[in-house]
């Protein structure tokens, strides 16, 4: 069974930073784009930013341009997310998730397995 697994996340003051990482397993392909979205209650999960499987193209949202970035680690089958000058807005559950299109998508309806979500919480 496929596993997509978070961490990194934790409680950060407003302007700090954090860096959520992600790593699939059990995928039976090597190559395949991931993707970061985020959720808080009572809302829809939103797109956060997206990598494509070699690397080479990224997107994100408005929300957080110019202040997160993406990026695949060495091993394949992992992915971080480095996020800068938080916000409290930025507060949210974090979910990694892999397409198994090479290019991504910015549609959570296109990514085929997503981690548990891990908590990020920024202060004011």
């Amino acid at each position: 069974q496929v596993q997509v697994v978070e961490s990194g996340g934790g409680l950060v003051q407003a302007g700090g930073s954090l860096r959520l990482s992600c790593a699939a397993s059990r995928l039976t392909v090597d190559d395949y784009a991931m993707g970061w979205f985020r959720q808080t209650p009572g809302k829809e999960r939103e797109f956060v930013a997206v990598v494509t499987w070699n690397g080479e193209i990224t997107d994100y949202a408005n929300s957080v341009k110019g202040r997160f970035t993406i990026s695949r680690g060495n091993a394949k089958n992992t992915v971080y997310l480095q996020m800068n000058s938080l916000k409290p807005e930025d507060t949210a559950v974090y979910y990694c998730a892999v397409d198994l299109n090479l290019l991504g998508s910015t549609n959570e309806r296109d990514f085929d397995f997503w981690g548990q979500g891990t908590q990020v919480t920024v202060s004011s």
